[in-house]
Parts: structure tokens; sequence; C-alpha cells
């Protein structure tokens, strides 16, 4: 069955939320973001990078029926029993389609309201909690575990000269334990009471902590525990109440029995050329891991919140966590790896990519500088995945109800496809009011050399680099060979402290570009001229 919803995510994704509008006037007050707001405005007003492309939209609907078709035809192709997946941009969740069933025996439909159980995407829920609390005040990333669980006080670490594990490394896979997929799957129903049994038996590494990536579901079972024992309360309930319900994701849960049983996705594997159930797990004190259950309506709100971290901007912060550690969450911590052979969509061109583990959050940054976010989630019954691009506004989220069901690649494939075949830009940088300012004065200081703006508009460094003499010589070089000036070209700005223009003559055009200083009244400190080759 095929379904289509669009919502609304404004910039600020949290403010339209009706349901959800008493407790954000709640955490605006807050001494978390009253600090935020407090601070002094950026001198110079910062100027945030903006989409230009007012098309973008457009480009990317043209595309839905490619992506449509593509997900048609890996459900068939892999025997997932349904699947649900969609497209967010721009704070909307532009397009929505379901395909086959949630529950085979009562041949309920898949909808974008349909419960699925996300696995190890539920692990940046968990590093969200994590830095809610640590900008509370509550905890600090380089706090040692067993600061929080005493079971690990005594746990002998590989090598006597070994760091002592922290929560960074809990978030970051950089624990030293062995990768436990297949084992970590099946412990999610665990208590505290065996969890710190375990624990105080002993761990086993595969790596010394803190230098290597390698996949552990074990540390985010830890993490949850922080979480429980710095907030006082189960984690699940400290995310639901400081994260779902703020962000709107009503019909998200952790128990799979407190679905509606016409909502709950059922999960399948295919053996021997049928579907037989999988058993569901209960949720339990290791869910941190991989336990929570949503819907791509819900799921939406969430990614919608992540692409809403960009740009960094002056605008009120209203939460439920703050923008800039939202942003360093998704920021790269440890190298995880290098796919050499990657090329660009319908292309053997190469375009290698380098894959990092962030906080609960994969990174992928490619020979474009491209970058896209996300994270897969697989158990018995369940297979989805998530990915966006931060820079380009854009997401695309996958649930199905297969056993391990393989939408990772097409999910990172449909992803590309938006950016690489609608050509979707990166927002483009702003200039603020003092780089235009300079630009003028430069333009006008390289023509004339004007004794009184050179001197109040260069810094310190500027003409002891090149005296004063030498630089009137290669401007004039430079000015000869275009003759008459026509016309300043607007400025390009690299950041907000530097850029570049062109000026356009008779004869051909110069590129200039200059950078500030990062005194309180940036002043001039490198200019550059060169002639621009035109074909």
């Amino acid at each position: 069955m095929a379904s289509s919803k669009s919502f609304n995510f404004a910039s600020n994704v949290i403010s339209i939320l009706a349901p959800t509008a008493l407790l954000m006037s709640a955490l605006c007050t807050s001494s978390a973001f009253a600090q935020t707001s407090a601070k002094p405005a950026y001198p110079h007003n910062y100027a945030a990078a903006q989409f230009s492309d007012q098309e973008r939209q457009q480009r990317v609907a043209a595309l839905i029926p490619e992506i449509d078709k593509l997900y048609a035809e890996l459900a068939n192709a892999e025997h997932l029993p349904g699947l649900s997946y969609g497209i967010v941009m721009d704070g909307k969740l532009i397009h929505t389609q379901s395909l086959g069933l949630a529950n085979l025996a009562s041949k309920t439909p898949v909808t974008s309201s349909t419960q699925f159980r996300i696995a190890s995407m539920t692990k940046s829920f968990a590093t969200m909690a994590i830095m809610q609390l640590r900008d509370q005040g509550a905890l600090k990333l380089d706090d040692p575990v067993s600061k929080y669980l005493p079971e690990l006080r005594t746990l002998a670490l590989p090598t006597n000269d070994s760091p002592p594990l922290s929560l960074k490394n809990l978030m970051t896979m950089t624990t030293g334990l062995p990768e436990d997929n297949p084992w970590g799957d099946r412990q999610m129903a665990l208590d505290n009471r065996s969890l710190e049994r375990f624990v105080a038996h002993g761990l086993s590494f595969s790596n010394v902590p803190g230098g290597t990536y390698e996949y552990s579901n074990l540390g985010y079972v830890l993490l949850g525990k922080v979480i429980s024992k710095v907030s006082k309360m189960r984690f699940q309930d400290y995310i639901t109440k400081n994260i779902l319900l703020p962000l709107g994701m009503k019909d998200t849960i952790w128990e799979y029995s407190k679905a509606a049983p016409e909502k709950l996705a059922l999960g399948y594997r295919w053996r021997n050329e049928q579907w037989e159930a999988e058993p569901i797990l209960h949720d339990g004190d290791a869910a941190a891991m991989g336990g929570l259950i949503t819907t791509m309506d819900d799921f939406a709100r969430y990614t919608a919140f992540h692409l809403a971290a960009w740009p960094a901007r002056n605008e009120i912060d209203r939460g439920p966590v703050k923008r800039a550690s939202v942003r360093e969450m998704q920021q790269a911590q440890i190298f995880a790896s290098f796919q050499p052979q990657a090329t660009f969509i319908d292309s053997t061109r190469p375009n290698p990519r380098f894959s990092f583990y962030a906080y609960g959050l994969r990174t992928v940054r490619d020979s474009n500088n491209v970058l896209v976010v996300g994270h897969g989630g697989g158990l018995p019954g369940y297979g989805s995945q998530f990915f966006f691009a931060p820079d380009h506004g854009v997401a695309v989220i996958a649930f199905s109800n297969l056993r391990y069901g393989p939408v990772y690649g097409l999910t990172g494939k449909a992803l590309a496809m938006l950016i690489e075949k609608a050509k979707l830009p990166a927002r483009s940088v702003q200039a603020p009011a003092i780089l235009l300012k300079r630009q003028q004065q430069v333009a006008e200081l390289i023509q004339h050399w004007d004794l009184t703006l050179g001197n109040s508009i260069a810094a310190d460094n500027f003409f002891l680099d090149y005296s004063r003499e030498d630089r009137i010589a290669e401007s004039k070089k430079h000015f000869d060979s275009i003759g008459k000036v026509l016309s300043v070209g607007a400025i390009r700005a690299e950041n907000q402290l530097r850029g570049n223009f062109e000026i356009k003559g008779e004869n051909g055009s110069l590129l200039i570009a200059f950078t500030l200083t990062p005194e309180p009244d940036p002043k001039v400190q490198f200019v550059s001229i060169s002639k621009v080759n035109n074909p």
C-alpha cells in the first residue's frame, strides 16, 4: 500500500509543534537556554549560510519516481514483507511511500504511521541525551565510565598503560571492546542486575581503549546505564520526556507490547522461500543500543531536527538540545573506513569516500567534499537506515520488517542521487557587513593606493610583508593589462573574514582575494591579484 504525507518543519522545528508548545516554553526559560540567549551578539553580525537556489525542491521532486522504482525493485528482490521510506528536505517530509504489509497474518498494510523497531538507529538518541546532560553540567564527556558505574571500578584493562574507559569512548566506538553485532542483538532485554553481574565478572578487549574504531553494542548498553544513573530515571523515560515528546514524536515507544496491534510492524525472516515470524525482544535495560520503535512520520521530525541545527546562526535556540551540540554530534571523531572504489551515481568516475564515527552517528565525506551523516539499524526482524546531508538540507529514511533488511545501500544511493542528479548545491556562505565594507575599500585601495585609506584598513603586517612601493608596482602591472576598469563584481565569501571578487576591465578581468585579521575591528592582512584566464 502506498501513502504520501507532508509535514511542515520550520528551520526551528520545535516552534511549530503545537502539542509541545507549553513544554518548549519551559525549555526556553531553562537556565541552559537562558545562558545561550544572554551571550553577546557577534560584533559584525554573523551572516548565516543560505540556499540561493530557488528550484532545489522541484529538481528533487522530478527524481522521486526514479527513487520509488528503485525501492519497489528492492522490496521485490529482497522479499521485504513491508517497507516505509521518506525524503526530508528543508524541514519537510516532502515524500513518503509505504509498500507491503506490517502483519502478514492480518494483512495489515504498512503506512507512514506504522511502528518499526529501528535497532541501532537508537544510538544517536542515547548520545543526544548525553549531550543534553553535558550541557546541563551533569557530566563531562571525558569522565571515566567508572565514575557512574561502580561495577567498572575493578575492570581489568588490556594493558597497564591503557587509558581509563571514558564516556567519549562509549559514544565513539573506541572502547577497545570487540565488534559484537550477532551477540549484542540478543542482549537487549537484559535487566540492570544481570548487566551488573556480567560486567563485574570482567570483560575481554580486542584493542586498547581510545585508539581504534570497533563497533560495540555493549558500549551503548553501558551508555544507557550512565544516562539512567545521572538522570535518576530509566534512560528510556529520560529520552522520551526530554527528546521524543518535545520533538512531537508521540508514536515513538520502547516496548512493543504497548503498540496498537494494527500499528506495529511485526518482524520476519525469509527462509525456505517463505516468511517466518521473528520473536520480538521486549524492552530492557540494554535497549539503548537498539530498542527504539518509531514511525516514518515521527522519525522525519527527528531527522529534520538534525538538519535544522545547520547553519550556525544567531536566532533563538529553542532546543530541546542546543544546535551547537547537535552539530557536535555529527562531527567526525574516529576514522572507520576508506572506500577507494566508490563512484559517482550513474558513472564509473571514482568518488572515494572516508567514513568516520561521530557520536552515535556515522559521517562520510567524499572527494567532492560532500558530507553525509546517518546510521543504520539491524535486528532479527528489522532493517533500517537514515542518511542526511547537512550542507544540502536533504535526507532519506527507510524502515523494513525483514531480518537485517538490506535497505542500507539503496538509502545511501538515493541520497547521492538527490545531491548529484538534482545538482543540489550546498548552502552558500553569505558576506557579513564587515566583509562587504572591506571589499569596497580593497577595490579602491589597489586602484589608487590612497595613503589615508591604506593606513586605516591595513593590518600591521600588510606593508611589512610587501612594501607599499612593491604593492603599487604589482597592482599597476595587473591593471595596465586589463585597461580601463568597467565594474567591480560581487563578493564571493569563503567565510566571515575571507572572500574574493573580480574587477572587470576593457581587456580582461582580475581576481582579487583578501583575508581579514581576527581583531575586533578586522583589518586587511592579505591581498592577492591575479589575471582571470577566460576561455
